[in-house]
């Protein structure tokens, strides 16, 4: 977790301090504010707690430690520290405490103040308020505070017994701050029951203290039989005294370091940030209803053969092929001439791929007319070269667009599919092949002079193909098409982008679209408003051009049933609750 704890102290004479504090870093340890912050020397002490190797590493002293009262140091002046090491925690010539986490490759440096100069100042401001204007009812409890400029702090004060400290009690706090508000938030509970439990052990040790001090000389009858005098002479300075004299602990600083270093590495291990996708997409519920479709037709196709068993094989269902092609020995009879592992080579790769073959102002108006929702008709012996590039050119569009007979010997209409593979023996009606709503592909032995150069290792099967694109209509060459498709062949050309950016790229996309076609069907098929605002509209959503609107029709047939069902049930609503009223 990148953050940083520390313990503060407010002292009589300065007021709020900073005591003790552990940062993480992420990298090797910095050269700090002095001339040399690391020795060659090795660690004096080591320890195992929790998968953290604690080391206390030979340091020469930083500004930030006291050993200099230079003003452009980060750390406070020495003149301005208690005599009696109240605002002091590690004693002049003290290394420091590093603990290194193997796992992480992670260290977790502790000392007085941090080196640099920002995150001292975001320390010691944190001190401050923790110690003055933000603190709970009672003084003793946690509380947040902080901004986007300063950190965010989770702040939790208490007392600690002091026989010798004015009301018997001196004022410390535990500071935690990072610059992640939400996380910070989120880790409330956590830090709560892990600082209660640091502050119980600090007091219980001080609590002992305390009771063998006023059992030997009890200060409240002494206080009360001495004469009055300013409390600030009376004190002869001697009443800072140091958290470990406190708590008679000589190691509190090394079992603080090894708490803190804990919490950071336990704190940051229990989150961890996930990718909330939203609500699935239209390609999601498309999936999910046709998975459900094609179970209730087995569960109806078991039963009706429990009931019915007969003799010969069941009638083919009507537009059953959609979903199943027929067996590739009785669509083509002469396929078995064929080399299995040289037909598995003939096949399309990607979008990328598929515009090397075809050429650029070919590929263009097949991928016009596909986002166009016109039928796409491929002629090919190799069923296999079919049923791959159907599978590239369907990425263009949104599943529920998408009907595809992959492999056929007679035509099929265009309602029943909008990509159609054929035997190069069927006839296609002339009307077909003169209408600008279709697009025919046909895959031709090469000649000599047709050869194009070898792009890949693997094309020498598709060098052996000449592909030749016709339609009745050239409007696909003429105009400027689409706005999806100049993004999509931008794309394509940029050599810059791998083809899974470009599949990334495929799905943004589409899900923009997808996005309009919702805004457009919720305005005319729900709220059916007039012509004039839904040019407005069609303006706004930058598809205002004849071939995006006729895009946009298409696209809005595959909108899932789900969706068109929630915006009617919605829309519906509030007239039923009227009519009750």
């Amino acid at each position: 977790m990148n953050a940083i704890v520390a313990l503060c102290h407010f002292c009589e004479l300065h007021g709020p301090r900073t005591l003790f504090c552990t940062e993480v870093l992420h990298s090797p340890l910095p050269q700090g504010a002095g001339s040399g912050d690391i020795s060659g020397q090795n660690e004096q002490a080591e320890e195992e707690e929790g998968g953290i190797q604690m080391s206390s590493r030979i340091r020469s002293h930083s500004p930030a430690e006291g050993a200099s009262a230079d003003s452009s140091s980060p750390g406070p002046k020495k003149s301005d520290m208690c005599e009696a090491s109240g605002c002091r925690s590690l004693a002049g010539g003290h290394p420091g405490y590093v603990s290194h986490d193997k796992e992480t490759s992670i260290k977790y440096v502790s000392h007085q103040h941090p080196n640099h100069p920002q995150l001292f100042s975001i320390v010691r401001q944190a001190c401050v308020r923790s110690l003055s204007c933000e603190v709970c009812p009672g003084r003793e409890g946690p509380i947040f505070f902080g901004d986007e400029q300063h950190g965010f702090v989770f702040s939790h004060t208490f007392f600690i017994k002091d026989s010798l400290a004015r009301g018997f009690q001196r004022w410390y706090s535990i500071i935690t701050i990072m610059m992640d508000r939400i996380y910070l938030i989120n880790s409330w509970p956590f830090l709560l029951g892990k600082i209660r439990g640091i502050i119980d052990e600090l007091q219980g040790k001080a609590l002992k203290v305390f009771e063998a001090e006023q059992y030997g000389c009890p200060q409240r009858a002494q206080r009360m039989n001495t004469a009055f005098t300013p409390f600030l002479h009376q004190r002869n300075g001697n009443a800072a005294r140091s958290l470990t004299s406190l708590t008679n602990d000589e190691n509190l600083w090394a079992c603080l370091h090894t708490s803190f270093a804990w919490l950071l590495k336990a704190c940051g291990s229990r989150l961890t940030e996930k990718l909330l996708e939203g609500a699935p997409t239209e390609d999601t519920l498309v999936q999910m209803e046709k998975l459900a479709d094609l179970k209730e037709e087995s569960e109806g196709w078991d039963g009706s053969e429990e009931e019915e068993k007969p003799s010969s094989q069941p009638d083919v269902v009507e537009g059953q092929e959609l979903s199943k092609c027929s067996p590739e020995t009785s669509l083509m009879p002469d396929c078995n001439s064929w080399n299995v592992a040289h037909r598995r080579l003939s096949v399309f790769r990607s979008l990328r791929h598929m515009r090397q073959v075809l050429g650029a102002s070919a590929f263009r108006m097949l991928a016009w007319h596909v986002l166009m929702g016109n039928q796409v008709i491929w002629k090919a012996r190799d069923a296999d070269l079919v049923q791959s590039a159907f599978d590239v050119l369907r990425t263009m569009l949104p599943i529920g667009c998408v009907r595809i007979i992959p492999y056929s010997d007679q035509y099929e209409e265009a309602y029943r599919c909008n990509f159609l593979g054929l035997s190069p023996h069927v006839q296609i009606p002339p009307h077909i092949l003169s209408s600008e709503f279709a697009v025919l592909v046909e895959v031709r032995a090469a000649t000599r002079s047709s050869l194009y150069p070898t792009l890949f290792d693997d094309e020498q099967s598709l060098n052996k193909y000449e592909f030749v694109v016709t339609s009745g209509s050239p409007v696909a060459a003429d105009r400027v098409g689409p706005t999806i498709l100049n993004k999509i062949e931008a794309a394509l050309t940029n050599q810059n982008l791998s083809v899974d950016v470009v599949d990334q790229c495929l799905v943004c996309l589409k899900e923009e679209w997808m996005n309009k076609v919702k805004v457009l069907f919720k305005f005319t098929k729900v709220d059916s408003r007039p012509k004039e605002d839904t040019q407005k509209l069609l303006s706004i959503l930058g598809a205002a051009e004849e071939d995006n609107v006729k895009l946009l029709k298409f696209w809005m047939t595959g909108l899932s049933k789900t969706y068109k069902s929630h915006l009617m049930s919605t829309v519906r609503s509030p007239t039923s609750s009227e009519s009750r009223n």
